[in-house]
């Protein structure tokens, strides 16, 4: 199972990817391996934790069905979730973001060995013309005629 995020691949340049893991529930589990994910307006924050001494990233606006065959009371599908990542791995990451001007999106979510992992992208927003023209090159190596 890997579900990828077309829409960042579209709004965002992907400059470079890094792997994570993710703190789910169970019945969360079971719902992102069939695939009920939706990662449209979806990123991550980095922030210092209650212990000031270590950052944590969250991911904030990812939605995950709920599961059909579980207990959903009390469930909220766009809840902020937890990124594992190592100390050392968020502090470069917070780095190039700081310096490039970048961002961190999730561009996939895939299962690996029985786990949910997903993958990060840094990131730097496309301008409008950018887009245009992401579409033109798309258009053309389809074999259209450009829209006209």
């Amino acid at each position: 199972m890997k579900i990828t995020n077309r829409k960042a691949y579209f709004d965002y340049e992907i400059k470079d990817t890094v792997e994570a893991g993710i703190q789910l529930t169970g019945a969360e589990v079971k719902s992102a391996k069939a695939g009920a994910v939706e990662m449209g307006s979806s990123h991550v924050k980095i922030q210092d934790s209650r212990f000031k001494t270590q950052r944590e990233a969250w991911l904030v606006g990812m939605q995950i069905y709920p599961y059909k065959h579980a207990d959903n009371t009390n469930y909220d599908p766009m809840r902020t979730r937890k990124l594992l990542l190592h100390q050392r791995e968020l502090v470069a990451l917070q780095m190039k973001m700081k310096s490039g001007g970048l961002t961190l999106i999730p561009t996939a979510i895939y299962t690996k060995s029985g786990f949910v992992k997903i993958e990060l992208g840094l990131a730097r927003g496309k301008r409008k013309y950018e887009k245009r023209e992401s579409i033109k090159k798309r258009d053309l190596e389809r074999g259209g005629d450009g829209g006209s």
